[in-house]
């Protein structure tokens, strides 16, 4: 049998998604499973989008232009403008997705055996990327005493080398909930002005910020115009996640220029997904207000019912709609996997073909690179409805007393 390429070897499985299979068969026997590992909004994609959708009357489903459909990318220049973002439609690459957007800014900021920084725990397919890239990953801790914060300038010195070609961020943060603030953000933008690097910024969950600070995207920051890079994605701000349309937004023409070949390679974006997303831009402003403030209720909920549960701490997070929490137990994965396969919470009569409750998370310690980081922790989502939290609270309770019985 021919041999496996050393990159698929090291390409790591997902925390996120390595469980499933003691999930599906978890469900095959019967059993309620909350997913609370995976940040699938539960809420309706927009209507005006369906509808567009539903509207479609073509007889041909022609390639899109390699950067996207202008109509989209015309809608996106004025939704960045109401967050203080100037761009013009030619700064703006549509891609498959916020992990398209991903990958070929990789590829074009970085070669092979280059290195890029990021904050651990990061979200987890930035290592898959890296990776596939050939890129290697430095990392430097966030703690969770500190609810996430920004490492200091001292561990980010530490950890560039003459390989360092950029940093990478995700504001809000997947997987920790934090938000970068302004004094954050521009330690970062002079330590990436003293050494020339890429600021590639993650900034999806940018809808979800729960403070009354003003926001400020990497692209706003002075003086780091073409060093800048921001990754963006439809996927989470309208509940759209399966139409696969991502973005790449950056004033350095000559990265945009590059990203264009790449782009022309892999020929087009989705056409369906490019209607749909352009149908969601404008006119759905009740809607993204009501998604926002469902979306911090939930937070407060089960931020609260997590700190009430013996032995458990979780930081408030600031944005977006994940938290890393710890628990009391030595080997988070092994707790996660116990759940799966073992744990059932019945309470009342059980109906028949009914084997009882239980709860899938992502153990942590897959979104840190360093060994024996996040042992005890887990990311979770809080992404379905409160009654449904509430459940999943009292079961987690549950679940750890028995296993630490």
């Amino acid at each position: 049998m021919p041999g496996i390429s050393k990159r698929g070897i090291e390409v790591p499985a997902s925390p996120i998604r390595k469980l499933t299979p003691l999930a599906d068969a978890a469900k095959a026997g019967g059993a309620k499973v909350y997913h609370l590992n995976i940040g699938q909004p539960d809420l309706p994609t927009p209507k005006k989008a369906l509808d567009a959708l539903r509207r479609i009357d073509r007889t041909t489903l022609e390639y899109s232009p390699s950067n996207g459909i202008k109509p989209l990318r015309d809608r996106l220049v004025g939704y960045y403008a109401k967050f203080g973002i100037d761009v013009s439609e030619k700064e703006i690459i549509v891609t498959s997705g916020g992990s398209e957007a991903l990958l070929l800014t990789f590829m074009t900021c970085l070669d092979p055996g280059d290195e890029i920084i990021m904050t651990e725990p990061g979200y987890a397919n930035y290592i898959s990327f890296a990776v596939t890239a050939g890129v290697t990953i430095k990392t430097v801790t966030s703690k969770i005493e500190d609810g996430f914060a920004l490492p200091s300038v001292e561990d980010f010195e530490r950890a560039i080398t003459d390989r360092t070609k950029a940093i990478l961020i995700c504001n809000p943060n997947n997987p920790t909930g934090y938000l970068y603030s302004e004094e954050e953000l521009y330690r970062l933008r002079d330590i990436v002005l003293n050494h020339n690097l890429f600021l590639i910024s993650d900034e999806v969950y940018r809808e979800f910020r729960y403070t009354d600070a003003p926001y400020l995207s990497a692209l706003c920051l002075p003086g780091i115009e073409d060093n800048v890079v921001v990754v963006d994605s439809v996927s989470k701000r309208y509940s759209e996640c399966g139409i696969r349309v991502g973005m790449i937004v950056s004033h350095n023409s000559l990265f945009l220029s590059s990203v264009m070949k790449f782009c022309q390679a892999r020929l087009s974006p989705p056409l369906l997904g490019q209607i749909v997303a352009e149908a969601s831009i404008e006119g759905t402003e009740d809607y993204s207000r009501e998604c926002f403030e469902e979306y911090r209720d939930r937070r407060d909920f089960f931020i609260d019912g997590l700190n009430k549960i013996p032995g458990v701490y979780s930081p408030m997070p600031k944005g977006a709609f994940y938290t890393v929490l710890s628990l009391p137990v030595d080997d988070a994965e092994d707790f996660c996997k116990w759940c799966l396969e073992t744990f059932r919470y019945k309470d009342g009569e059980t109906p028949a073909g009914f084997s009882g409750e239980t709860v899938m998370m992502a153990p942590a310690a897959g979104f840190y690179s360093t060994p024996g980081l996040g042992k005890n922790q887990v990311r979770m989502a809080y992404v379905l409805k409160k009654e449904d939290l509430a459940r999943a609270l009292l079961v987690l309770e549950k679940a750890l007393e028995e296993y630490n019985a």
